[in-house]
């Protein structure tokens, strides 16, 4: 399984719950700070370079499609903001 978080509370959250750290967590440039993220010691957590939250379903769409790309026929959970 794949969770997209696309907000720091949704990055958090996905790491709380996912199964074990072999579930795969991504995230958008605003979700965590590069800093932050070079000093996670969880490797299977992936940053895209471009935000999300906010986007527009096309950019959703997109990041899911690359999540798909290195995650092929995985369930990709993600985050819904109000």
């Amino acid at each position: 399984m794949v969770f997209l978080a696309l907000t720091p509370v949704g990055l958090v959250e996905a790491l709380r719950v996912r199964g074990d750290s072999a579930d795969a967590v991504w995230c958008g440039s605003d979700a965590i700070s590069e800093a932050n993220y070079a000093a996670l010691e969880d490797v299977n957590v992936s940053r895209l370079i471009y935000p999300l939250q906010g986007e527009s379903g096309d950019v959703l769409a997109g990041a899911i499609d690359t999540i798909e790309e290195h995650h092929p026929g995985e369930t990709v959970w993600v985050e819904r903001c109000a």
